[in-house]
């Protein structure tokens, strides 16, 4: 226990620093914020694979149109996650929020080069105008890290003529809305010159840049790299087992990966590309129905062994616990037991994640079950969450279920000597009461 409570000490500063650095903090938040997006926009992918006889004849016709929700949510991630990021990072400096993230839109649009297109004919079968378009593949999941970029440096620059008080002041009495579109001039002129010189007189493709330099990242941690899914459930745990909120520290760090790895594979399915054939396995959906059931240390197994407990206290947290359990929320049983600090539990709460991602990656691996490719919402219950993120796949569906008894095995000899102990423990208070 000293051992924890001294590791835990050293790293809560770190950890402490990291989840409150404002950028980190601003992309976070950008993130969650368009979660709507994502994740309305993924269920029009399921709707257009519905296992039903038939099904896929029937919608043909529709798929132009049924395409667009699609197109118009995941497939321009990247413009608005540069809004909601631009506009979470001009908030913490006290800048005005909407002139924040239009500028952080407008950086992100000016990295993307035009393309000149002759008359034709579109996929509804109208008429295009000759003229320049905006390829929308850019705005996608593979500009996600240009537009965090983007974002950040257009707020930087907003801030910084802020504090250099380089904007044109309207009279007093002028309303604020009017004044503040008039501050705005300056930065708006400086974004401009900053993505726009660069981009389309010397051809520096910073999109391009960024996904040359974080591929290797990007495969070491939501690829098909066994040791990064690992390493990723390692410390995740490590950090809950501290006393400190692992996602909220990592999240800054990996959620963007996740988010990209998550919608590649969802555009690149849209676009007729086998689900087995996708090329991201370790996904935050992954873990989220396989790795994680019922929250972080796949717990749900905990609450069933503890529902069935010799210890009062024990058998009252896991009734308490299971309803949240199934819809994957686990903070009543990692602070209630609690987890967090006790050396017994810790073992189980890393060994378990860890050996459902190993199982999965293998049983992945063999081409027995697909890759995941939507984006549905982290409460839905793992047996239907793997079953629509794995484009209706049984096996899938089957594996969750053989994950809860790996972790029911892997849990049961710690479970029973903590039972002991907490037995023990309660017939010792009820002496005393005595």
């Amino acid at each position: 226990m000293k051992v924890l409570d001294s590791v835990a000490m050293k790293l809560l500063p770190i950890a402490n620093a990291i989840g409150q650095q404002r950028h980190l903090q601003a992309i976070r938040n950008g993130l969650i914020s368009i979660l709507p997006l994502t994740i309305v926009g993924s269920f029009f992918t399921i709707i257009l694979n519905l296992p039903i006889p038939g099904y896929t004849e029937w919608v043909a016709p529709y798929l132009p149109a049924l395409d667009i929700p699609f197109r118009f949510t995941v497939g321009l991630m990247s413009l608005y996650a540069s809004f909601t990021i631009g506009s979470n990072l001009g908030a913490s400096y006290k800048l005005d929020r909407i002139t924040s993230g239009f500028l952080s839109m407008l950086a992100t649009i000016l990295m993307v080069v035009p393309i000149n297109l002759a008359e034709g004919i579109s996929t509804t079968g109208d008429a295009v105008l000759a003229g320049r378009y905006l390829p929308i593949a850019s705005l996608g999941s593979q500009g996600l890290f240009g537009a965090i970029i983007a974002a950040l440096v257009s707020v930087e620059i907003y801030h910084f003529t802020k504090a250099k008080n380089l904007e044109i002041k309207m009279p007093e009495g002028v309303p604020p809305v009017v004044g503040e579109s008039f501050a705005a001039l300056l930065p708006t002129l400086l974004v401009i010159l900053v993505f726009w010189i660069p981009r389309h007189f010397f051809g520096f493709d910073l999109n391009g840049l960024l996904t040359i330099a974080i591929s290797p990242l990007k495969g070491f941690l939501t690829g098909n790299n066994l040791v990064g899914g690992i390493i990723t459930q390692f410390v995740i745990c490590v950090f809950w087992v501290l006393g400190i909120h692992g996602h909220a520290v990592l999240g800054p760090i990996i959620r963007p990966f996740w988010d990209q790895a998550i919608l590649e594979n969802a555009e690149l399915f849209q676009n007729g590309m086998s689900a087995f054939d996708l090329p991201n396995l370790f996904t935050e959906q992954f873990y989220q129905w396989y790795a994680q059931m019922g929250g972080t240390g796949s717990t749900l197994a905990l609450v069933v062994l503890f529902m069935f407990s010799r210890s009062n206290y024990l058998k009252q947290l896991g009734r308490l616990s299971i309803l949240p359990g199934i819809f994957n929320i686990n903070e009543p049983m990692i602070f209630g037991t609690p987890i967090v600090m006790n050396p017994l539990l810790a073992i189980p709460f890393i060994l378990v994640p860890i050996a459902n991602t190993i199982l999965v990656y293998i049983v992945t691996a063999l081409d027995w079950m697909p890759k995941m490719m939507v984006k549905p919402p982290f409460s839905i219950p793992a047996p239907l969450g793997a079953l629509i993120t794995s484009n209706w796949n049984w096996v899938a569906c089957l594996m969750v279920f053989v994950c809860f008894f790996v972790s029911l095995a892997i849990y049961y000899p710690f479970f029973k000597a903590f039972e002991k102990l907490q037995v023990a423990q309660e017939l010792e208070t009820a002496k005393e009461g005595e």
